[in-house]
């Protein structure tokens, strides 16, 4: 349903051609239907018109306009997010970040790099690795996210564990507003505490408070050795002890996964890689830094996956076969999206010693409701993925879906956990995040959205439900 009649939508295109150029603007209905859904399943709505700033200061010129005439702005950028952040479920405007993509500066002696919104992720991580520096957030999508998408959702990766998510590695930004201003936070520094924290404050937003327009990151040396080894398990929760017991033996790895035996079989079949499918689970170790420390972590870890019933663990034999498994691992979403028409994936997220209490009741809740769950994540940090195969066009089905997802997220809680470790809230998790956060909580994140955006143009539909679901949960 159009948000504007004939007349005003003509005008506002116009004007928005004024700011951003007549090549910029789109408002064809094969033009505005690419932009129309993400990577969420079952969600698609139509935008009025689609518009690509080329600066940041058209950026604020639009958003203060949008802010005039009460538009909805999305921002964009790759649309791989998973939450249905980036869908125009409101109509308005989709502002495309396709122009604003150019590394700034590479700031050897700081050791930071300045970026604009639309850079890919790996394009970043293969610059600085040039210079022997090093990025580290990597989520499976860093071959074609943007990094104002990781910005936004406060993206982690497979070296989470070690190293952290996005928000660790975001120095200072530029910022339009939705008021039509352009303000800069934070700096080269490494201390700066000058007032509330704004940097962060937008990190991990969702795009409902601003939009991101250039980003200062953070880099650190490369590490200068690496080995990965593959831990075998026919019991899945000797996996899931395993990952706890490392934790526990004061051992930090840069990637500790896990990835039970239907998501094995799916990369394998995807991948080709080798990747024993006989087994229930795998749990797939990177750690990397002095040579002399690696070799140590890696044998001490081995024995301790050893010592919780792993039935093998294996090192790869060379870089090149590490990088495969990294690779297969990040397209266990791909592979397991061939099986069945509709893929829902999470990201229930859990202290790391309640692991293995977690895949346990994962899979209770999948026998509960008759569903298909698969599970793979970022064990180490207690983030794991259960990925639902099912049919949209199953309507029966999709209920006990949504009933599963409820139970599962709030065994997360009971257990101190969240609903989203790194997907973001979006639309898909906004009714079940009062249970995260409580009404005082609501009622906070309600007031600077109320301060910052006071129109509500930013992002409208997302993160804020019109009603949280009811359900008793008991936090520990």
């Amino acid at each position: 349903m159009p948000l504007h009649s004939e007349k005003r939508l003509n005008k506002l295109k116009a004007q928005l051609i004024e700011i951003a150029g007549n090549e910029n603007v789109d408002d064809t209905t094969s033009g505005r239907l690419v932009y129309s859904y993400d990577a969420t399943p079952n969600f698609q709505a139509l935008p009025e018109i689609v518009v690509a700033p080329r600066t940041a200061e058209e950026v604020a010129a639009i958003l203060k306009l949008c802010g005039e005439t009460s538009t909805p702005v999305y921002t964009r950028g790759s649309g791989t997010n998973l939450c249905a952040d980036t869908c125009p479920l409101k109509g308005g405007i989709v502002l495309l970040m396709k122009h604003l993509n150019k590394i700034l500066e590479l700031d050897r002696e700081n050791l930071t790099i300045t970026v604009q919104p639309g850079t890919i992720t790996k394009e970043i991580s293969d610059l600085v690795e040039k210079d022997d520096l090093f990025y580290p957030p990597d989520p499976s999508s860093m071959k074609i996210s943007t990094i104002g998408g990781n910005l936004a959702e406060n993206s982690g990766g497979l070296r989470g564990l070690k190293y952290g998510v996005t928000k660790d590695y975001v120095m200072a930004l530029q910022v339009a507003l939705p008021n039509g201003e352009l303000i800069r936070t934070g700096g080269k520094l490494t201390k700066d505490v000058a007032g509330y924290d704004l940097t962060h404050l937008f990190v991990g937003s969702e795009g409902t408070l601003g939009v991101i327009t250039e980003a200062t990151l953070k880099l650190i040396p490369k590490p200068e050795s690496q080995k990965t080894i593959l831990a075998l398990y026919q019991d899945i929760e000797a996996a899931g002890r395993s990952v706890s017991a490392i934790i526990a033996h004061k051992m930090i790895p840069v990637t500790l996964e896990f990835l039970d035996q239907d998501t094995i079989k799916a990369v394998e079949d995807f991948a080709h890689i080798g990747l024993p499918t006989n087994v229930k689970a795998i749990l797939l170790i990177v750690q990397d830094g002095p040579k002399e420390i690696v070799d140590r972590d890696i044998h001490k870890i081995a024995e301790i996956c050893r010592g919780e019933q792993a039935v093998d663990v294996r090192l790869a034999s060379s870089a090149e076969e590490a990088e495969e498994l990294a690779t297969a691992r990040r397209s266990a979403l791909s592979a397991l999206a061939r099986l069945k028409p509709t893929t829902i994936l999470e990201d229930a997220t859990v202290p790391r010693s309640e692991i293995a209490a977690m895949v346990r009741a994962i899979a209770e809740v999948a026998q509960k409701y008759q569903v298909r769950i698969s599970t793979f994540g970022h064990a180490g940090d207690g983030n794991l993925h259960p990925t639902c195969l099912t049919d949209a066009r199953d309507e029966d089905e999709m209920n006990r879906v949504e009933e599963a997802f409820a139970e599962i997220f709030e065994k997360a809680i009971e257990l101190g956990g969240t609903l989203t470790g790194e997907h973001g809230v979006g639309v898909t998790k906004a009714p079940y995040l009062e249970w995260k956060l409580g009404k005082a909580g609501m009622e906070v994140m309600r007031g600077i959205k109320q301060a910052i955006d006071p129109n509500g143009i930013m992002n409208p539909g997302k993160v804020f439900a019109d009603k949280a679901k009811q359900r008793m949960v008991t936090v520990k």
